[in-house]
């Protein structure tokens, strides 16, 4: 497969703990960073019902947008089944206005039958839920008024104003592995977000179904966008030092929350699997796995630097090594990004 044009992404982590450790000033130091080092967008996810806390994503996108001036705003995902639609067209609409037209939608399914519990609905419910949330976002964001009387959700003449800056509107992802998720993403949104731990040898099968499926009128396209833990040292083992114990901690984490999914196992992979399937190591190693998910037909890489646990300065250490190191060389031998 021909090589395309990559863009790169900064998965920030708004895992809090007792000491709100990190911060989101620490977030913006490293999204600030990001932006410098030429990184296209900030990358949010969301995460309920976690006791030591969790900065809540839509504010805390709203947040970096007025730290920060050119870097998109994405979210990786929002879970879409557990929300209105209005309050969520609403709500993502104003931060594209807020921040000049940089927002990128991201949603999920969603997993977890705590969070679907938190907000009063069912995970059996989540696909029809998740369906019927997305036309209607999309038609609130596109159309002057919406009626619909739906499973899930009645309007009449409704509307959004200010409705977004980026016209039609902005681009919405949707992450998920099988391949009614993807068949899903390819009808109603605009770019498939994989999953952290989507194997190498699982993607370019993924992404070809992906492409193949039909695209729905009012897609905006196609993307693919990894997601992967990333890590660029002076060497594989300095990089390693920095990530492994948090990553190991967090892994050990997912592998309770994500119980009842069928990607539980998983998260209990040796470092070798880990490191097979991430962008760790060198800055040649780097280079070296960027360039190869180009070649997959990935349009682009979100990397995850800083697990919770990870000093601010080890998280920052990577970034600007990524940005001053990986990513012009990368252009020297490849010509993407």
């Amino acid at each position: 497969m021909p090589q395309r044009s990559m863009r790169l992404g900064l998965y920030v982590n708004l895992f809090a703990d007792k000491a709100d450790r990190p911060r989101l000033t620490d977030a913006v130091e490293q999204v600030r960073m990001a932006e410098q080092a030429g990184f296209d967008w900030v990358v949010l996810g969301e995460r309920h019902v976690h006791r030591p806390g969790y900065h809540e994503a839509v504010t805390s996108l709203a947040y970096l947008a007025a730290h920060t001036e050119r870097i998109g705003l994405a979210t990786a995902g929002l879970i879409a089944p557990v929300y209105h639609p209005v309050w969520l067209a609403e709500t993502l609409a104003h931060i594209d206005v807020l921040s000049g037209g940089r927002l990128t939608a991201g949603f999920v399914l969603g997993y977890r039958p705590e969070e679907f519990a938190l907000f009063g609905t069912e995970p059996r419910e989540r696909v029809s839920r998740f369906e019927e949330c997305l036309e209607l976002v999309t038609r609130l964001w596109t159309e002057d008024e919406v009626t619909h009387d739906g499973r899930w959700t009645s309007l009449d003449n409704a509307f959004v104003s200010p409705r977004p800056v980026q016209s039609p509107r902005p681009r919405i992802w949707n992450g998920g592995r099988v391949p009614a998720a993807l068949e899903r993403t390819a009808r109603m949104c605009d770019g498939w977000t994989t999953s952290f731990n989507e194997t190498d040898e699982e993607l370019p099968e993924k992404i070809a179904q992906y492409l193949a499926y039909p695209r729905g009128k009012a897609s905006l396209g196609a993307e693919v966008i990894v997601c992967r833990e990333g890590y660029a040292a002076a060497t594989s083992q300095e990089a390693r030092g920095a990530l492994e114990a948090p990553l190991r901690d967090l892994y050990d984490a997912y592998g309770s929350w994500k119980r009842t999914s069928m990607d539980a196992a998983r998260y209990a992979q040796e470092w070798d699997d880990i490191e097979a399937r991430s962008v760790i190591g060198s800055v040649d190693q780097c280079v070296q796995r960027l360039g190869q998910y180009g070649e997959m037909g990935a349009d682009g890489v979100v990397l995850r630097v800083q697990p919770p646990g990870m000093p601010q300065a080890d998280a920052l250490s990577a970034i600007e090594t990524f940005g001053t190191q990986v990513l012009p060389q990368l252009t020297e031998r490849t010509g993407v990004f």
